[in-house]
């Protein structure tokens, strides 16, 4: 908190007031209070929350987009050399008919260093056709054809590396809904030909791609992983990547993909149970949720982080806070419903969420509204397990024709798929028609022998049911 009032404080009043009304132009008139409270008034924090009439949870959430708002801001005042050294590069014709030879020789190879030292592949390929054609008639003609022909290779690697990383994650969407084998070999075969480009050529651009998919593989997909001698680890991994991102502070790309690193950073430690690592980077990533989920996409996961978010409050007991933060966090969030994974992943979230809270209509509504919006024909399995939790909020709500609606069609696709791999969804079933049986005295030990069973039976794939938790107090409520 302290940091961010110091930051505020040292703006100049030009910055500020620039700052001031971006915000308020954009209709973020509380981060425009926040930022004008901190600035000019001597406050505690709970005087603000207070004056803007937020919880806790908001409060913080608007004190880290106001802290990303201002970065932003400053960045943009920054002159970047990336871009200056592309405007030089647009310049080329003009030095070579309006220099001497020896000048624009010198100047080229000039602009040769610092597009190295930058990588960017599209304007070295200018560079060394005009060296081509200047050496023309000496030896050095060989050397800069060569060096064209190598760069003109390692731009089109360049992009094909973005390519196979975007195809990679949108495999992963579906392997995360489906956990099918052909899909996990697609993903296996995704991250031996990018590991096969960026062994091509020494590239930080190319080791940063790679590694966004590496990490992801090596924590998900760890069998499949083939090491090689000195292969790296995750942590060494995650501390180079720091330093290229240090070294060309000013890069575009990498500006926007720290966040990336972070998310990662967030799901490794969760993952091998580090909780205490992974609360360092939970808060920031959490405050850009809805950017991470809308622009990043082609560079990791991103909805994944709704989930571990959700596990992470399990645990910490605080779930039932995440309803009102959503309202905050997913304020102007526009959901991209032709990405399937990913618009299933949102919607599950927001109606776990409700349900945690015993808003079972609210929560039935955003399922109703998913299975309105999308067909599922391809996904039966998915299908299934989105009608069997809306199932359960027709159950908890107490509404008999519309659960025995319901039902009905669910038997008929258990039926299709066979019962043998909807072991759980029978199991589900039977428990909510305890449930609603008024007249079964001992629905409770009923219940709970059907739920022990359910832990042993919880699919390998995309279920909201492994994303509630199955204890005491849901058997409470279903017996009651």
């Amino acid at each position: 908190m302290s940091k961010l009032k110091n930051i505020i404080k040292q703006l100049s009043l030009q910055d500020f007031n620039a700052i001031y009304t971006q915000l308020a132009e954009s209709n973020a008139e509380k981060s425009a209070y926040l930022l004008r409270f901190m600035r000019e008034k001597q406050l505690s924090d709970a005087k603000i929350m207070e004056e803007l009439e937020v919880n806790t949870n908001a409060y913080y959430t608007l004190r880290s987009r106001l802290n990303q708002k201002i970065e932003e801001f400053l960045l943009q005042q920054m002159e970047s050399p990336r871009t200056t050294l592309i405007k030089k590069v647009s310049t080329i014709h003009e030095i070579l008919f309006t220099k001497k030879k020896a000048i624009a020789v010198a100047t080229l190879k000039k602009l040769e260093k610092e597009l190295l030292d930058y990588d960017l592949s599209n304007e070295l390929t200018i560079i060394y056709k005009s060296l081509k054609k200047l050496q023309i008639n000496t030896p050095d003609h060989y050397t800069y054809s060569q060096l064209y022909n190598k760069h003109v290779a390692y731009m089109l690697a360049l992009d094909k590396s973005e390519d196979v990383l975007a195809d990679y994650f949108k495999k992963v969407g579906n392997y995360f809904l489906t956990n099918e084998e052909t899909e996990k070999l697609g993903l296996i075969f995704l991250s031996k030909e990018l590991a096969n480009i960026c062994n091509l050529y020494q590239s930080h651009r190319l080791y940063v791609y790679l590694n966004c998919l590496k990490i992801h593989h090596k924590i998900y997909l760890p069998d499949t992983v083939v090491d090689l001698e000195g292969e790296e680890s995750i942590e060494t991994i995650f501390e180079k990547v720091e330093k290229i991102f240090e070294q060309y502070y000013l890069d575009s790309t990498y500006y926007h993909l720290k966040v990336v690193f972070e998310f990662l950073k967030f799901q490794y430690f969760t993952h091998i149970n580090q909780y205490r690592k992974s609360e360092k980077y939970y808060d920031e990533i959490n405050a850009r949720t809805n950017n991470l989920i809308t622009n990043y996409n082609l560079f990791c996961f991103a909805p994944m982080f709704l989930f571990l978010k959700l596990e992470r409050h399990y645990r910490m007991e605080t779930e039932q806070l995440l309803y009102e933060e959503n309202k905050m966090l997913f304020e102007d969030f526009e959901i991209d419903k032709n990405n399937i994974p990913q618009y299933i992943i949102y919607v599950t979230y927001r109606a776990i969420c409700c349900y945690n809270i015993e808003k079972y209509d609210e929560a039935a509504k955003w399922l109703n509204n998913l299975l309105n919006d999308l067909s599922l024909k391809k996904h039966p399995n998915t299908l299934l397990e989105i009608k069997i939790f809306l199932g359960l909020q027709y159950c908890l709500m107490r509404d008999f024709d519309l659960f025995n609606q319901l039902v009905n069609s669910i038997q008929r696709q258990v039926r299709i798929l066979g019962k043998e791999e909807c072991v759980h969804i029978l199991l589900l079933t039977k428990i909510m028609k305890t449930s609603l049986n008024e007249y079964k005295k001992g629905k409770n030990p009923k219940i709970q022998s059907y739920l022990n069973k359910l832990t042993k039976s919880k699919p390998n794939y995309f279920s909201p049911i492994n994303y509630i938790q199955l204890d005491e107090t849901i058997i409470n409520k279903l017996s009651s």
